[in-house]
């Protein structure tokens, strides 16, 4: 099998486990208006494009243990009117309220390298697992080892 295959067969499972496949979400444009539309939706608010920046100011960390406590919890920020907005990324209580969706061929690029994601699992447009498939010819430490931008000058 290809990795195209492996891609398509492992997405198709998921089709049959309720996830809707999204392939209009490629960029990071695209990932983060799926986020704001279901964030927006789950919290029954509208937030203005400063507050969004905010917000993902205040979810976005490297530090997994934090990340996980944002994703679990009630958490707030302070709304460009002054008041507290109380909001959750995930419905915990009712799990099967929440939205799952699967992308896959997801480009990151910065200015240093350039990331392309396989597979990656969204809850209510927050990624919480990113899957990278290899056929067997490909080592596992060469699959892991992220792509450098090539510099020109």
């Amino acid at each position: 099998m290809t990795e195209q295959e492996i891609e398509e067969a492992l997405i198709q499972k998921l089709g049959d486990l309720k996830y809707s496949y999204r392939p209009d979400i490629h960029d990071r444009a695209a990932l983060e208006a799926n986020f704001r539309h279901h964030f927006e939706a789950l919290n029954h608010v509208s937030l203005s494009d400063s507050e969004f920046a905010r917000l993902m100011e205040t979810i976005v960390t490297p530090d997994v243990y934090a990340a996980s406590r944002i994703l679990q919890e009630r958490n707030h920020f302070e709304r460009d009117v002054g008041t507290a907005l109380h909001y959750t990324l995930v419905n915990i209580k009712d799990w099967c309220k929440n939205t799952f969706e699967v992308i896959h061929q997801l480009r990151i690029n910065t200015d240093y390298s350039h990331h392309r994601y396989d597979v990656m699992l969204l809850i209510n447009g927050v990624p919480v697992v990113q899957i990278e498939l290899k056929t067997l010819q490909i080592s596992p430490r060469r699959a892991i080892r992220p792509e450098k931008v090539q510099e020109t000058r």
